[in-house]
């Protein structure tokens, strides 16, 4: 019998909403494979590292879609600073499910996760970082204050995460990205 197919994106978002509730040390073969439907060795077909393998795909496949709806638009110089925030900050919405999900990179930076993923961690902290202080500098902020309000805007976006997990509301997150495009709108 064959196993049932499945399509990498969508493999990849539900590998990824378990590793997001459970945590790497948290989620086994058995929760990963029960999320996609399929059988741990078809999980070991495709990913033969196991669950080290899963999520470092997962975290590309998140980085690839925050890169080309996030960062991409945040950094397009040749458009409206105004704009592209607009659509950034749209896109980072429907990115956490208006603040109902839990973000990848708090669920893999707890316990271990942050010892064998942290190169990976850093790397999308520095470009949420990188993209959010070129839009402060095309809005018209000095390259220093443009760092320092996107930093803010970082620990807004993650903390309020937080927060509105765990009071069951997206008001926090919500009211962060509203508070973030206030900021930037303000130059």
């Amino acid at each position: 019998m064959r196993p049932p197919k499945i399509e990498t994106e969508v493999l990849l978002d539900r590998l990824m909403d378990v590793l997001k509730s459970k945590g790497y040390e948290g989620a086994s073969l058995n929760d990963l494979a029960n999320a996609c439907g399929l059988q741990k060795a078809s999980l070991y077909h495709r990913f033969p590292g196991g669950k080290k393998d899963i999520v470092l795909a997962v975290l590309e496949h998140a980085d690839k879609w925050l890169d080309k709806h996030v960062f991409q638009i945040l950094k397009d110089s040749a458009k409206d600073p105004h704009d592209r925030l607009k659509k950034a900050l749209r896109n980072t919405k429907a990115f956490y499910d208006e603040g109902e999900a839990v973000c990848i990179i708090r669920a893999m930076g707890l316990g271990t996760g942050i010892e064998i993923f942290g190169e990976e961690l850093k790397g999308a902290i520095h470009k949420w970082l990188e993209s959010l202080t070129t839009i402060g500098v095309d809005a018209g902020m000095k390259p220093g204050k443009a760092k320092q309000v996107a930093m803010k805007a970082l620990v807004n976006i993650q903390g309020s995460l937080v927060v509105a997990k765990a009071t069951e509301s997206t008001t926090p997150f919500l009211s962060a990205l509203k508070e973030i495009e206030e900021t930037y709108g303000k130059v």
